[in-house]
């Protein structure tokens, strides 16, 4: 499978006109015989690209004391208990940061008053932090994450995630897409036969079919 994926990433890759911008690489899943009504048969899943994404992911944490201080070295911006209440009283402030912010990461004790806060706002936009136990290590769990996509079909039978950049090699793009497709089959209850096709494409290139 893993040659199919790469032949059409390659043509993907080659048929895209030139642009004066950095276009990603997206996969399009289209799905068949699933009741996307029931939220149970959804596709819900954060997939670590074992090549990257290729483009910068921007991640917000929640710490306090040393845990803060770590994740200085490492986040785009860390937000305390302060930070957190100032939100809960700025709605617009709130759904700015949820838009601009790919993932969040928050210590276990503050999860509670996340929810209270911003549940309204991150909860339907599919973007309630990670908790972050007391022993793990908030360095390496960032560092994972800027390599996760979030795949996510919601109700819609047709639905994309990036899976890298034009100027990475087709193999490295491949191998992500054949992570994406193996946790589908496995996630999906009648694995590769709820998927009804599979295309590749840069942003503004012609889309290509994968082989799935």
């Amino acid at each position: 499978m893993a040659n199919s994926i790469e032949d059409a990433v390659d043509r993907a890759l080659e048929d895209a006109p030139e642009r004066n911008f950095r276009e990603t690489v997206d996969l399009a899943i289209n799905l068949r015989d699933i009741d996307l009504d029931d939220p149970n048969n959804r596709v819900d899943e954060s997939i670590v690209l074992p090549a990257g994404t290729g483009q910068d992911t921007r991640i917000v944490v929640f710490a306090e004391g040393e845990t803060a201080l770590r994740a200085e070295e490492v986040a785009d911006d860390v937000l305390d208990s302060d930070d957190l209440e100032d939100l809960g009283d700025d709605d617009d402030a709130a759904k700015d940061l949820a838009e601009e912010t790919d993932f969040f990461i928050a210590e276990e004790s503050m999860m509670q008053d996340i929810g209270r806060y911003l549940g309204t706002v991150l909860g339907p936009r599919g973007k309630m932090p990670t908790p972050l136990d007391p022993d793990d290590d908030v360095v390496e769990t960032v560092n994972r994450m800027k390599n996760t996509v979030q795949v996510r079909s919601r109700d819609r039978r047709t639905f994309h995630t990036r899976v890298g950049a034009e100027d990475m090699d087709a193999e490295d793009i491949s191998d992500n897409i054949d992570v994406i497709l193996r946790r589908l089959f496995t996630d999906l209850e009648k694995g590769p036969q709820n998927i009804d096709a599979v295309y590749v494409k840069t942003t503004m290139g012609p889309a290509v079919e994968v082989p799935a």
